[in-house]
Formats: structure tokens, sequence, C-alpha cells
């Protein structure tokens, strides 16, 4: 809009000041120009008109916060609309009040997550934390000299994870079941099983097909026991030096006894405990056999330990390892089946803005898929949910459709591995290891 143009507006205005409309298109006008303060003059000293909706209300508002005048901004702030309540954040912000201002914040957003802000949250935060110190900065915890107490450091570098149970995971009900009465019963009752000579501890290997649940249920495991959870890394234990691989298995060992109960997970577990024979490198046998003296727990007890190893080639373990002692607890973790899949998709949804979702579709139309295709399913239909609501600037909760329009694009992953576990459980199926996979198979029709 060019000057005379403008011109011709204000002049027509201060005609018919009662023109609310006029003003509107003033007030653009000149926060186009990016000339706040001729459009505050037309503000100054006026009541908010009553005919003006909220986007007239945030026009106003603008205007008075690009021409400095904050405390002036507040007065046309005065709706619950989401976006309104995000500009009066910014106002606060601007008069320092954080507390008030971040109240704002945290009610827009929950009115409309696609107004989410960081750069306001975080300056809102830092303000309010300033000033909560009576005025001075936060203190600092520098981690990088020899003064850094060990407290700090394990605070900083292992934060508490969330504890996870079976109500946190769907379907595996048999699994569950076997678990909790030959795993989790001696920790929960241990005066009953000593009274049997029994001890709380043990061994148990996970092994299905990728995707499945094994992580989660070693995790859940720890939480039913009120255990703690140690989560060894295969870079937590294999080194380049000769002995080092041996001297750190020993060392997660000794640290499990001495926080006992506790549980410790090796994912990957062939990793660390191959066969032996399909390796030509002395160092590979050497870890084998120190994980096997810990197991056994030579010279100190192993009570209260329990060691959980997973894997997607069982075939591929130390047969050493099912000795009774070690992995005597065998577990195939199989693919959900239907009703998982609905208990897992629920799970999956819980607390997610959508539509009604006919989840017995899904389950119905997923035949195959581990749960981790069923979360990238959710997650593929929630990104279009997302983009929706950035598109359209409001919140778009999750639709049906969203998920059926991801189900053709998301593929199963566990055929290609029940495909070679089929042939393994037909065709090297010592002492009947692979019972519960031909079984799995049977039912399911894979064969």
């Amino acid at each position: 809009m060019d000057d005379a143009t403008i011109a011709s507006l204000r002049q027509a205005y201060q005609l018919t000041p009662g023109n609310h409309a006029l003003l509107a298109l003033l007030l653009r006008a000149y926060l186009e120009r990016e000339e706040p303060l001729l459009g505050f003059e037309l503000l100054a000293g006026r009541e908010v008109p009553a005919a003006f909706g909220p986007e007239e209300r945030l026009l106003g508002a603008r205007t008075c916060l690009a021409a400095d005048q904050p405390q002036a901004a507040l007065a046309w702030l005065l709706d619950g609309e989401p976006q309104t309540l995000l500009l009066k954040a910014r106002t606060l912000a601007e008069l320092g009040r954080a507390d008030d201002g971040l109240r704002a914040y945290r009610e827009a957003v929950a009115k409309n997550a696609a107004l989410e802000d960081h750069g306001l949250s975080a300056q809102l935060e830092g303000m309010l934390a300033i000033q909560k110190a009576g005025g001075r900065a936060p203190r600092v915890t520098v981690l990088a000299n020899d003064d850094t107490r060990e407290e700090d450091m394990a605070r900083v570098l292992e934060p508490a994870g969330e504890r996870v149970t079976f109500a946190d995971i769907g379907g595996l009900d048999d699994i569950k079941e076997q678990v909790r009465r030959k795993i989790i019963l001696p920790f929960q009752k241990p005066s009953l099983f000593q009274r049997f000579r029994q001890k709380a501890g043990g061994g148990i290997l996970l092994y299905g097909p990728p995707g499945c649940g094994k992580t989660l249920m070693a995790r859940a495991t720890a939480g039913e026991c009120q255990a703690a959870f140690h989560n060894v890394a295969i870079a937590d234990v294999l080194d380049m030096y000769l002995g080092e691989s041996e001297r750190k298995l020993q060392a997660l060992f000794q640290k499990a006894r001495q926080s006992a109960p506790c549980v410790l997970f090796f994912d990957e577990i062939e990793a660390l405990g191959g066969r032996r024979q399909h390796s030509r490198e002395a160092a590979s046998a050497k870890v084998v056999s120190q994980f096997l003296a810990e197991m056994d727990g030579f010279g100190q007890s192993n009570a209260g330990v329990l060691v959980i190893g997973a894997t997607n080639v069982p075939w591929a373990v130390d047969s050493a390892f099912r000795r009774p002692g070690r992995f005597d607890r065998v577990q195939f973790v199989p693919p959900p089946d239907r009703e998982a899949r609905r208990a897992i998709l629920a799970i999956l949804l819980r607390e997610r803005p959508a539509e009604p979702i006919d989840i017995d579709f899904l389950a119905a139309n997923t035949s195959g898929f581990s749960g981790a295709d069923l979360r990238y399913l959710v997650e593929s239909a929630v990104e279009e949910a997302i983009d929706a609501s950035i598109a359209q600037g409001r919140e778009v909760p999750l639709s049906d459709q969203d998920l059926r329009s991801a189900l053709k694009r998301v593929k199963p992953t566990t055929l290609e591995w029940l495909t070679t576990a089929r042939n393994y459980a037909r065709y090297a199926n010592e002492s009947g290891q692979y019972d519960e996979v031909l079984a799995f198979l049977d039912k399911h029709g894979k064969q």
C-alpha cells in the first residue's frame, strides 16, 4: 500500500473514528510497512473496541508490542484463544513476568500443540530460573576438572531410566506368565525359595525375530523384580587389546553382584557368546570362556543377579551357554498374534490426539508385523497428522485414514527371519530346542 493510499485512509478514519474495519486495515498496513509507531498513534488513549473480534484484537496487540508498548498490548489480550495466549506469553516476557508468561504459554500449547515454540519456552524458563536465584544466573556444575564430585558425574552421565513393567507390553501373555513364575517370584518371595534351597537369579535366553519385544521384556522383568537394570552394549565389553574384553566382562559382573538384586541384559549376545568352532580367533574363544566362568560364579556368588541374553540368531550362540546354571531357560519371543497386535496398537495410540480408530481392522491386516513394525506404522501416520497440523496452524488429530494410508506403505519385517528359523527348526532341532518355533509356524501357517 503506497503513501497516498494510506494518507487517504487515515484522513477517512479521522472523519469516522468509529469505523473499526478501517482501523484494522490501517493497523495491518502499518505493520506490513514496519511503521508500528504510526499505528500505535491511532490506538493511544483508546479503549479496545467491543466490536473487535479475536483477529482484530491480535492486530492491536501486535501493533503495541512492535511499538515497544507491552503494557498497552496486554489490554488487547483478554480472551483465551490459543493465538492470544501465545502472544500474551511473549508480551509478559517483555515485561519480565516470567511466571505468568510461562503459564500463558503452557495453556496455549495445551489448547493447540501446533503453536509450540521452544525458543519462547526456553526464554521464559531461563528468566524464571534467574528470578528464583535472586537475580543471579543459576550455578552450572562443571564436569571437566578433578574437583567434580562423583555424585554429580553419576547424576548427569547416568540419569535414572523410566521403569517398565509388564503392563507396558502388549501381548506375550504366555511368556509373561512363565517369566513371572520362573524369574520374578524368586525375587519377590526370597524366603520361600531359600527354604527349598533355590536362589534368585540365573540366566534366561530370549530369541526371536527382530523388533518383537525381547529388549522390552528384559526391561519389564527388571521392573517387575524391582531390580536395577544394566543394559550391556557390545562396545562396553569388546576391546582391541588382548585381555581387555575379559577384564571388562569381569568388572561388569562384579558391579552387578555389588548392586544385587539386578538384571544384566546382553543384547545380540551372539557377538560375545558365539560358537567357538565358528571362530578362528583365540581371543574370541577366551571371551566366551570368561563369560561362561562369570555366569558360573567361580569364586563369588551370583545370587540376586539375573542374566538375560537376547539374540536373533540362537543357532549362532555357543551350546555351552545352555548348560544348567547358565542360560538354562530359553524362551521364544514370537511375532505378535492378532490379539497381541491389538493390545500393542492400543498402547501405541494411547495419549495421542486421535479420532476414533478402528483398531480391530488394523490388527486384522497386520499379520507378520513385529512390535517395531507396528510402532513404525503408527509413527508414519502421526507424521501425516503433524504435517497437517503445521499446514493448518491448529492441532489436527490422528485419523483412521492416516493409519490406513500408512498401512499401504509399511511392510512386515519378520518373514525373512521365520523362513530361516523354519530351516533350522526342521533340520537342526537338536534336543527339541526349536519346538516352539515349529509350533508357532504350524499354528500360523508359515510352513
